[in-house]
């Protein structure tokens, strides 16, 4: 079997990126895609850099073409770096489940985590089904919790609550998973994939488990373009959990 290739971005902030592959024991060649290094690379076998004046451009490209075989975002910035794998690959959006862990090492899927993403019942369904099978080749519950923005004796207290209530019973009964209205902590704990009602409040659950809450990320896969890009985001300390995600898609 050949040895399979992982590119990663390095933007601002380059060193996490390289101690993050030496902390991995990654056993992929690993090629980081930069503009500069800010100080000397680290030793450190398997490692190729790739200089080069748009590095979100040509690392995308490479995915696409197939010079690589799997690609994380690291710390290059998400608007130029998502916009150019959306061209690369030719879709007008994307979607992502990111791939969770509680303090206590509760794991699940979390859609949609993207301010633009999984805004209506359509968007969030699909996201639902993608996220259900990639929750499944992971060991995870099947089962999906769909959640909304109160609870059904709430409705008629804001018209955004009684349509946050609705599309959320709409998405559970599609997708066969249950609605657990706003009770993520009862979700979590049946449920390997969770739904969020909308792009901004996933991206809140993130951010506040993974920065507040002692929880880790493990990177966000890219759901949408039949090859593996793991989204990540540039506040997270480290990408070690991000390159191990992307070995085990690969695998």
């Amino acid at each position: 079997m050949s040895l399979k290739t992982i590119g990663i971005g390095a933007g601002e902030e380059s060193g996490k990126v390289f101690s993050s592959i030496a902390g991995s024991n990654a056993s992929c060649r690993i090629i980081v895609y930069t503009g500069q290094v800010n100080g000397r690379l680290p030793p450190h076998p398997g490692i190729t850099l790739q200089e080069c004046s748009d590095p979100g451009f040509t690392l995308t490209n490479d995915l696409a073409a197939g010079r690589i075989d799997a690609a994380i975002r690291g710390t290059l910035p998400a608007s130029s770096t998502l916009s150019a794998l959306k061209k690369a690959f030719g879709v007008d959006h994307l979607e992502r489940a990111a791939l969770l862990e509680t303090s206590d090492g509760t794991r699940f899927f979390l859609a949609p985590v993207g301010v633009d993403e999984g805004w209506t019942v359509g968007e969030k369904v699909a996201l639902a089904c993608k996220a259900r099978t990639l929750a499944e080749k992971f060991g995870l519950s099947a089962k999906i919790g769909v959640l909304s923005g109160g609870r059904l004796g709430d409705i008629g207290r804001h018209p955004e609550v009684d349509r946050s209530l609705a599309d959320a019973e709409l998405v559970a009964r599609l997708t066969g998973g249950v609605h657990y209205e706003i009770l993520i902590e009862d979700a979590i704990r049946d449920c390997g994939v969770i739904i969020a009602p909308d792009g901004v409040s996933g991206n809140f659950i993130f951010r506040t488990l993974t920065f507040l809450g002692s929880g880790h990320g493990h990177g966000a896969p890219v759901l949408n373009i039949g090859k593996i890009f793991v989204d990540t985001s540039r506040a997270t300390s480290h990408y070690a959990n991000a390159i191990r995600l992307a070995e085990c898609l690969l695998k």
